[in-house]
Order: structure tokens, then C-alpha cells, then sequence
């Protein structure tokens, strides 16, 4: 599966989420080692704080599943001119679960599609030297 049928899948899930408040709905394709793809949209509370992005909705599904392995995230912004990555709040979730060099995509309502890793969205990850020691 490549990153266009991720963000494919990513805009459909996109259309379910709950965004009353800024009306920007955004939805993650999570692609899992064994093939299998989870998917997540942002889910807004009144209280912002309290805001579940798509990219954690679909990592919390996955491993609500039992899925611990990830291939792949690609991202789809459908109400955004550009491309929008994820906030700093799921870089710091997102770390949790992969290495370094994981592909992520996130691309916005153009369809045009911005590759990068999880190194190169957030470079001075200390979760991971901590793991080392």
C-alpha cells in the first residue's frame, strides 16, 4: 500500500470527524506491519484542551487492537490549502511507538503530499536516549 491510498483513506475518515468549533477536520491512516490499517479523525471538545488529534485517534486504535508495529503514517488535512503536519503534542505520541527513520505523509486539501520521517519532524527526541540507558 502506497502513501496515495493511505491519504486516500485518510480523507475519507477525515469527513467523520467531530470539528464544531474550527471546522477543520483531519484524519490519519496508520499503516501496520501486518498490512492491516488503522484509521483515526480529530474529535473536538469545547474545552480544546481536551481535543483528540487523528493521529493519536489512530494510534490509540491501533493499540486498543493489539497493534504495536507501524509501517507507515500519512495525515490528510482536507479543509487546509497546504500540507499540515502533526502538532507537537502527537510528534511527542507518535515517538512513542516508532524509531526515527518511520515515514510519515501529510498532505492538505491539494492532495499534494509532504514525505518525512519522525527524525526530521522532531529531531532532539530524548525518549528514545532514555530507553538506551
Amino acid at each position: 500500500m502506497d502513501n496515495k491510498d493511505l491519504f486516500e483513506q485518510a480523507l475519507v475518515v477525515a469527513n467523520r470527524a467531530y470539528a464544531p468549533y474550527s471546522n477543520f477536520r483531519v484524519g490519519a491512516a496508520l499503516l501496520c506491519e501486518d498490512g492491516s490499517v488503522v484509521t483515526g479523525a480529530n474529535i473536538e471538545n469545547r474545552s480544546f484542551g481536551l481535543t483528540i488529534c487523528a493521529e493519536r485517534s489512530a494510534i490509540v486504535a491501533a493499540l486498543a487492537q493489539g497493534k504495536t508495529k507501524f509501517k507507515a503514517l500519512v495525515i490528510a488535512c482536507p479543509d487546509a490549502a497546504y500540507p499540515v503536519s502533526p502538532c507537537g503534542a502527537c510528534r511527542q505520541v507518535i515517538s512513542e511507538f516508532v524509531t526515527p527513520d518511520f515515514p510519515i505523509a501529510f498532505g492538505g486539501g491539494d492532495g499534494k503530499l509532504v514525505q518525512s520521517t519522525m527524525a526530521e519532524l522532531f529531531p532532539h527526541d530524548a525518549l528514545h536516549e532514555l530507553s538506551q540507558k
